[in-house]
């Protein structure tokens, strides 16, 4: 059992940055890929980007590519995303999640999910 607490989230103008956490509790933290998604009102969960157990690939969605990066901290049991350049288009919920498989970007290959934190992008 893996629990996620994200945190780090608010409101900031275009072109700026944000940093996001993920703290994850339990000892097997290290056994799962840690993936970002976010969620806009009145759109489905959309993937953003993943890192593997040792931290040493990721995958990103286009719309992200360049702007945001993904790290991980397996002393710490902890994930980051940093987003630079942030776009209105941003604007969503952001949620960590963990995957025993490799670098999927498909929601349904994560077993467990935080309850997110709001990222807010003013124009």
């Amino acid at each position: 059992q893996v629990q996620l607490v994200e945190s780090g989230g608010g409101l900031v103008q275009a072109g700026g940055s944000l940093s996001l956490s993920c703290a994850a509790s339990g000892r097997t933290f290290s056994s799962y890929a840690m993936g970002w998604f976010r969620q806009a009102p009145g759109k489905e969960r959309e993937f953003v980007g993943v890192i593997s157990r040792n931290g040493y690939r990721t995958l990103y969605a286009d719309s992200v590519k360049g702007r945001f990066t993904i790290s991980r901290d397996n002393a710490k049991n902890t994930v980051t995303l940093e987003m630079n350049s942030l776009e209105s288009e941003d604007t969503a919920v952001y949620y960590c999640a963990a995957t025993s498989a490799p670098l999927s970007n498909l929601p349904s290959y994560y077993d467990y999910w935080g309850l997110g934190t709001q990222v807010t992008v003013s124009s």
